[in-house]
Order: C-alpha cells, then structure tokens, then sequence
C-alpha cells in the first residue's frame, strides 16, 4: 500500500509539473503566434528600423542605395569604354539607360512599393480568417485555437493525466507550439533583412549580370510573405471541422493541422522557392555537416 502511494505521489508531481509547464505555454505562445505569423505593413513602422531605413532619399539606405546607383553608372561607362579595346560583348547603353532610370525610380520609392506588397498579402490573409469568422463564428487566430482545442482533448477531472492517450496528444500539441514560435520567429527575422536590401535588389535589375540577385530576393521575399495565407487556409480548415464529438479521428486531425503549420514553409518551398525557416530542419543539417 505505502508503495503504491509513493507511486501515485510520483505519478500526480510529474502530471502537475507538465499541467504547469503546458499551461504556461498555452496561454502566451498562441496570442504571440498571431503576432509573428500575419505580417502587415506595421514591421515598416517599428522606430529602430525606421532609423535605419531612413526617411528620405537623403538618409538611411535610400542613401546608400542611391550612391550604389551612381556606381553602377561609373561601373558601366568604364566597361562600355573598354569594351572597344577588347571587342567584348556590352549591353547598349540606351537600353541600359532606360532600364537605370526605372530602378531608380523604383528603389528611390520601394518601401512604399513594399508597404503596399505587404498590404495586400496581409489583406489576403485577413480576408480568408475573416471569411472562417462569418462562416463558423469563430475567431479564426492560434489564440481561439487553445479554447477548441482544450474543448476536444478531454482532461479527466480538469486535470492532465500525461500518461493518457489525451495527455500525450494534449502534450503532442502544446510541444508543437514550441517548433512553430522558433520557425515563424525565424521567419519574421529573414523578413526584416529582406526589408533592408530592397533598394539594392531593385538597383540590381538595372544589370544583366547582377539581375538574378533581384529575382532571388523577390522569390524569397514572396515565398515568406505566402506563407501567411497558407496558414490562414490551414486554419480556416481546422476550424471547419466538427469537434463537438470526443472522437479519436478528431483529436489526431488537430495533430495533423499543428503539423501543417510546421510543414507550412516547406509545402511553400516545393511549389515556390526560397529559404528555409524549418528550425530543426537546420539544426539536423549543421550536425550532418560537423560529423563530414
């Protein structure tokens, strides 16, 4: 008997310490989730990276880009110049001319190009949660996605039992949280550089040789920005679904989603491009290249 009560003490500390620890994570992750995932035109109007951008074409990057433009312009002159001794093949200057002003006008005003590039992705991902809303009256947000998901995972007696099938699939989910804050923290980082270098990857169009940095940085950028109203199609799906009911298949469809929305960057990548914002992925990668 007194074994059995060790036992059980063991048991109750371990289910109270996860309760804890999953509770914790619950309640702050989900509402920082929305926060980093849908992206709009508020990561221009942060005060640091306004200082960095500039507010003029007399400071901040736009100044850098714009003294890069006259580079580029010496640059052309002296292998336009050159050519001519040594009979190379050139890009004629009035179709380099034509293609220098456009991406000059177009870097001088980028960031306002790009507010409206960001707009219009975060309107439609907004547009598509809205949608879910008017449909299923509900929120359609990570932050609505704890009370639905608290009301399918049964807990016995409002209290988690890890070592349940609903405590592990309750801890499964919580867990997940974890990989998806890491990933889109990631994500809202590599957005922020790409931010930075938009002048530059517009004055690189002006190049052939040059030009497919531009097409990078562009594939890149969407790829990012994409991601978002994936999500919001991934959670517009899940709050379709009937969870009124207890059943098995419910539960393991909400594993499936969360594990959407890890895959989501991934599942970009095959039919876009870009970069990975897969944090384990990489990590696996670096320990593969430190045992070579």
């Amino acid at each position: 008997m007194e074994q059995n009560n060790i036992t059980q003490t063991i048991i109750d500390t371990i289910n109270y310490i996860f309760e804890t620890l999953l509770s914790s994570i619950d309640n702050s992750l989900y509402s920082l989730l929305d926060s980093l995932t849908f992206i709009n035109s508020d990561i221009l109007s942060d005060k640091n990276f306004e200082a960095i951008l500039g507010t003029s074409a007399s400071n901040g990057i736009i100044l850098i880009a714009n003294s890069f433009l006259l580079g580029i312009i010496l640059y052309f002159a002296i292998k336009y110049l050159l050519a001519h001794f040594t009979f190379s093949n050139i890009e004629k200057p009035h179709s380099f001319i034509i293609k220098l002003i456009i991406c000059g006008l177009f870097m001088n005003f980028s960031y306002f190009i790009l507010e409206q590039f960001i707009n219009l992705i975060y309107f439609t991902s907004s547009s598509i949660c809205e949608l879910g809303e008017n449909l299923f009256n509900k929120s359609i947000s990570f932050s609505e996605l704890i009370n639905v998901l608290n009301q399918t995972v049964a807990i016995e007696d409002n209290s988690l039992n890890i070592f349940s099938l609903d405590g592990l699939i309750k801890g499964t989910l919580s867990i997940s949280l974890l990989s998806l804050v890491f990933s889109y923290s990631l994500r809202y980082i590599l957005v922020k550089i790409f931010i930075l270098i938009t002048p530059f990857a517009i004055l690189s169009a002006s190049l052939n040789s040059t030009s497919w940095f531009f097409k990078s940085w562009f594939k890149n950028l969407f790829s990012l920005m994409f991601i978002q109203i994936l999500v919001a199609l991934v959670l517009v799906v899940l709050f379709s679904m009937d969870y009124s009911s207890t059943d098995l298949f419910v539960k393991f469809v909400y594993i499936g989603g969360i594990y959407a929305l890890i895959r989501a960057n991934s599942i970009v990548r095959d039919f876009i491009g870009g970069l990975s914002t897969t944090v384990t992925q990489n990590v696996n990668r670096f320990s593969i290249l430190r045992t070579k």
